[in-house]
C-alpha cells in the first residue's frame, strides 16, 4: 500500500499513521511489518493474507456455512472492539477490507479512512464508507458519529455472509441507497429517532411509508439465522444511538455455542488457538 504526500505534512502524517498502526497489535487486525519512506511517499508493508472476504464470497453464491459465518463475525467484532476501546474508528468496513488466511483467520485491513480521536466527534466528513455499507445517519448528512458507524457496516457484512449477496446494493445515488434501507428497516420514526429531523439531508415525505419487515421476508437464507436475526437487527438500527457495540455483540446469545475460552483470549491470540475451534470444511 503506497501513500503519496507533499509538503511539511509528510513527516507529521508519517508519524501519526505509523503510531496508529503499530498500536493495533491484535490477532484480528492485519499486522504492519514495516514502513518504507522516500521524499514524498510511504509504502506500508503488511503481513501476507491469502484473500479477502469479498473474493471468498464469490465461491459461495448462496452464502457461507452457519458456523463459518459465526466465526468470521466473532473475529470481526473482536478486532473492531479492540479498535473502539482505543477510540479508533475504521470508517470503511466492507468485505474487501477484511482479509482471510488459509486457516480462517479474519483480519481488519485498509485503515486509510481510520481516525483516532476522542469519540463521539463532530468533525468528520460524511464522505466515508462505501455506499452499500454506509449507515442512514451518514447518508442523511450527519457528521456527528461514533463507533456506531462501523456497527452498521458489520450488520451489512453479517447479512451478506449469510446470503452471498449485498444487503443494500444501491446505485451511486444517496436517495436510492436510503430507499433500499428504508424499504427493509422502515422509514425513520421521529419519536424513536428525533434527531433525524435535524440532519442536513432529511427530506420528509420523499419516501413511501415503508414499515420494517421481518428478515425471513428479506431473504430466505436469513431464516436460518435463529437468534442471529435479533443480533442483525441490533446492528442495523436506524438510530445510531440504538446500535449494539462490538463488545456487547460478542456476548450475544448468537455466539453461545462457541467455547467460553474465546472471550478471554489474549489480544494477539487467534481464535484457532482454542482446540475446539476449527474452520468448517
Amino acid at each position: 500500500m503506497a501513500l503519496k504526500l507533499s509538503g511539511f505534512t509528510f513527516k507529521v502524517l508519517m508519524a501519526l499513521i505509523s503510531s496508529l498502526l503499530r498500536t493495533l497489535r491484535h490477532a484480528n487486525i492485519v499486522k504492519l511489518h514495516d514502513i518504507l519512506h522516500g521524499p514524498s511517499s510511504l509504502v506500508f508493508v503488511f503481513e501476507y493474507m491469502k484473500t479477502d472476504l469479498s473474493k471468498y464470497l464469490e465461491g459461495f453464491p448462496h452464502g457461507l456455512d452457519a458456523r463459518q459465518v459465526q466465526l468470521f463475525l466473532f473475529q470481526l467484532l473482536r478486532g473492531l472492539a479492540f479498535c473502539h476501546e482505543r477510540k479508533i474508528l475504521h470508517r470503511d468496513l466492507k468485505p474487501q477490507n477484511l482479509l482471510l488466511s488459509e486457516r480462517g483467520d479474519l483480519k481488519l485491513a485498509d485503515f486509510g479512512l481510520a481516525r483516532a480521536k476522542s469519540v463521539p466527534c463532530r468533525t468528520f466528513s460524511h464522505e466515508v464508507v462505501t455506499l452499500w455499507y454506509r449507515p442512514p445517519d451518514v447518508l442523511l448528512g450527519s457528521t456527528n458519529y461514533s463507533t456506531s458507524l462501523d456497527m452498521w457496516g458489520v450488520g451489512c457484512i453479517f447479512a451478506e455472509m449469510c446470503t452471498g449477496m449485498p444487503l443494500f446494493p444501491g446505485s451511486k445515488e444517496v436517495l436510492d441507497q436510503l430507499d433500499r434501507i428504508f424499504s427493509v428497516r422502515g422509514v425513520p420514526d421521529l419519536q424513536k429517532w428525533p434527531r433525524c429531523a435535524e440532519l442536513p439531508q432529511f427530506l420528509p415525505h420523499v419516501f413511501p411509508p415503508y414499515r420494517e419487515i421481518a428478515w425471513d421476508n428479506v431473504h430466505s437464507d436469513l431464516s436460518r439465522l435463529g437468534n442471529g436475526k435479533a443480533l442483525l437487527s441490533l446492528f442495523l438500527q436506524l438510530n445510531p444511538d440504538d446500535r449494539i457495540s462490538a463488545s456487547a455483540a460478542m456476548m450475544h446469545p448468537y455466539f453461545a455455542s462457541l467455547p467460553s475460552e474465546i472471550h478471554i483470549l489474549p489480544p494477539t491470540a487467534s481464535v484457532f488457538s482454542i482446540p475446539l475451534v476449527r474452520k468448517p470444511a
